[in-house]
């Protein structure tokens, strides 16, 4: 009889050899719930300057970083109180994985924040690529709408939408 130990410590997130180039990936990382500490769009995590957190303008810039770097390629990137949402794909020579620690770890030693181990990601298959980005653009897009934060979703600064979505 077969004993269920449990799920592994670590998930891997390589990607396989047989995903095609540029495959798109629905990524959310997460804040460590049981770890006391503001929202990431609470301004008193880092000084104001012109109106714009510069913890969040760092987030962004190495967002931005990464993709000039071409470790990965932003569709859509979505900033909430306790998590992010990202479709983004990645560099064919790059581990999904090390990417997203790597960018992690950075924002754990500059900015403090504390993030839940691992992250979520979802393939978006090539064969079901047009309805699922559609799906997956309008369940991101959503997210401000059902914030209590923002009145109006094109107010929401904690966002890098590269197709200028209309909202």
């Amino acid at each position: 009889m077969k004993i269920y130990r449990g799920f592994p410590q670590r998930l891997h997130h390589t990607v396989p050899h047989w995903v095609e180039p540029g495959a798109l990936f629905h990524i959310r990382v997460a804040l460590d719930r049981e770890k006391e500490q503001r929202p990431l769009t609470d301004p008193a995590l880092a000084q104001v300057h012109h109106g714009e957190s510069v913890l969040w303008r760092t987030i962004f810039d190495s967002a931005k970083f990464y993709e000039a770097r071409v470790r990965w390629h932003i569709t859509l990137f979505l900033v909430m109180p306790d998590h992010l949402h990202a479709l983004l794909s990645f560099a064919r020579n790059e581990s999904m994985s090390e990417v997203i620690r790597d960018w992690k770890r950075f924002h754990a030693r500059m900015n403090r924040v504390i993030w839940q181990e691992g992250y979520f990601d979802h393939r978006l298959r090539a064969d079901e690529r047009d309805e699922q980005l559609s799906v997956r653009l309008n369940y991101i897009r959503q997210r401000i709408f059902r914030s209590p934060l923002c009145a109006k979703a094109e107010d929401w600064p904690w966002v890098i939408d590269p197709f200028g979505y209309d909202y």
